[in-house]
């Protein structure tokens, strides 16, 4: 015998999904340094400190992050509460892009890099760590090349907002309606012709100057 649906249409459902843990938003701003890189290769000649035609700027993109070594549980007291969190250390990969503008063009050489960072959370162990970023840029703060060697020292600023995530799956039984699919809009009928307003002040003119 088939079990009939609930009152008003709905189902008690199994559905897996995920559950959050703790979440926080966090900005961070870290310096790179650079020292003694080479430029980037043209064809089969590097480029030449003398062919940067204008200011150099960058590009940070990001990689994955993900939390590394053991997480170490801390008792803190909130609002009277004795609470444990997880302090967790994250590890973000990034890549930065340099532009060197040219007379012909623009070049570019690519450095990766990681940086850790310690956070709190509700984080037991078995919990996943999702690393999003909201914002990401970076800034040259300063850029010297070497005439001798054809080489460059540059600081680098980047700066990121970001979001951070405890999760775990789970399997949730709730009450729910159905989606259903939405209408088919019905199509538009063709619109009647529609005659462009008139100038009759102006045009035509009926040769009537006696005014």
């Amino acid at each position: 015998m088939q079990a009939k649906s609930l009152t008003g249409g709905q189902e008690l459902l199994c559905i897996n999904t995920t559950k959050v843990y703790d979440w926080i938003l966090n900005e961070a701003t870290f310096d790179l340094t650079f020292v003694g890189e080479a430029l980037p290769i043209i064809g089969e000649d590097p480029l030449t400190c003398e062919e940067i035609t204008g200011p150099v700027t960058c590009e940070v993109t990001a990689g994955p992050a993900v939390a590394v070594g053991p997480r170490e549980d801390r008792v803190f007291v909130i609002d009277g509460t004795e609470v444990t969190l997880q302090l967790v250390t994250i590890r973000k990969n990034f890549t930065v892009t340099f532009f060197f503008p040219t007379a012909t063009g623009t070049e570019e050489a690519s450095f990766d890099f990681s940086r850790c960072e310690q956070v709190f959370l509700c984080a037991p162990t078995g919990t996943d760590i999702l690393v999003s970023y909201t914002d990401l840029d970076c800034f040259i703060c300063t850029f010297d090349c070497d005439l001798l060697s054809d080489t460059f020292d540059a600081q680098v600023t980047v700066r990121l907002c970001q979001s951070i995530q405890s999760t775990f799956p789970v399997t949730l039984e709730i009450v729910a309606d159905f989606c259903q699919p939405r209408d088919i809009l019905p199509t538009p009928a063709c619109p009647s012709p529609v005659m462009p307003p008139q100038c009759p002040v102006l045009f035509p003119d009926n040769g009537d100057d006696s005014e």
